[in-house]
């Protein structure tokens, strides 16, 4: 193995409570000179808040080193020299997609692109129902999900994420969402052609069974799960076979000098 990708929450923290280890296993990966990524299905925030966000719990990173479903997307969406774009993402997240040509949020009409991300608490029957409408005024509408993380770990319990809100569309429509993230298979390739490495060689890191460990295996990567943040025992009773199963992010360090 040369390098590594890191989901962030539930890997390095859940939500705002650093998970302990952390900061010094990426400490020892920068002082092995491992090349690295933060990879993430979090659509409700950018690259400079996450990164922000590292350094409060003692893990420097700058934004680059962070990739995200909106950055993925939002290069797609300027390559593809498309239309008008509707967003469904938090604030945050709006900056990723500067330069874009993007409707009014109270558009129903109009849209080439439908993204979804997660609005967490700003999902409503009027806002879903918008998404559905801008994809119905055009059957041309692209339905483009930020991820398709089914729940995460929040502080108060298990909290849906973005998949549940885009298998509705998907179902109200009959069109399938094009996927920029985790598990997508071109999400995982663009972070191993950022690193510069085979796929063979990387190694990701999270505490998803699917959109992580099975998602890096399909993309050709390895790929490990620790038991924090969303795990659960139930989790190893499925057919997905983890490359490495990690008691935290601290075990890294030592199951690495013994997988070497």
């Amino acid at each position: 193995m040369q390098a590594i990708l890191f989901d962030m929450d539930g890997v390095l923290y859940n939500s705002e409570t650093p998970i302990e280890g952390a900061p010094e296993t990426l400490e020892w990966v920068r002082r092995q000179h491992i090349p690295h990524l933060f990879v993430t299905n979090t659509s409700s925030r950018g690259r400079a808040p996450l990164a922000e966000k590292l350094l409060r719990f003692g893990i420097p990173a700058t934004a680059d080193a962070i990739l995200t479903p909106a950055v993925a997307a939002a290069d797609w969406l300027r390559a593809s020299a498309g239309g008008p774009v509707a967003l469904f993402v938090k604030p945050a997240a709006r900056p990723e997609f500067d330069g874009l040509p993007l409707l009014p949020d109270d558009a129903e009409t109009g849209a080439r692109y439908v993204v979804i991300g997660d609005l967490q608490d700003a999902w409503d029957f009027r806002t879903l129902n918008r998404a559905f409408r801008l994809l119905q005024s055009d059957r041309q509408a692209a339905l483009i999900a930020l991820g398709m993380t089914r729940y995460w770990q929040a502080p108060d319990g298990l909290r849906l994420d973005v998949a549940p809100f885009v298998a509705a569309l998907e179902h109200a429509t009959g069109r399938k969402a094009l996927v920029f993230g985790k598990p997508a298979e071109p999400f995982f390739r663009a972070a191993v052609d950022r690193l510069g490495v085979p796929a063979a060689g990387v190694l990701m890191i999270g505490d998803d069974l699917e959109v992580d460990v099975m998602g890096a295996q399909g993309a050709g990567l390895k790929g490990a799960l620790v038991k924090t943040g969303k795990f659960r025992p139930a989790d190893r009773e499925t057919a997905v076979a983890p490359d490495a199963v990690l008691e935290s992010i601290a075990s890294l360090p030592e199951w690495w000098r013994q997988a070497q």
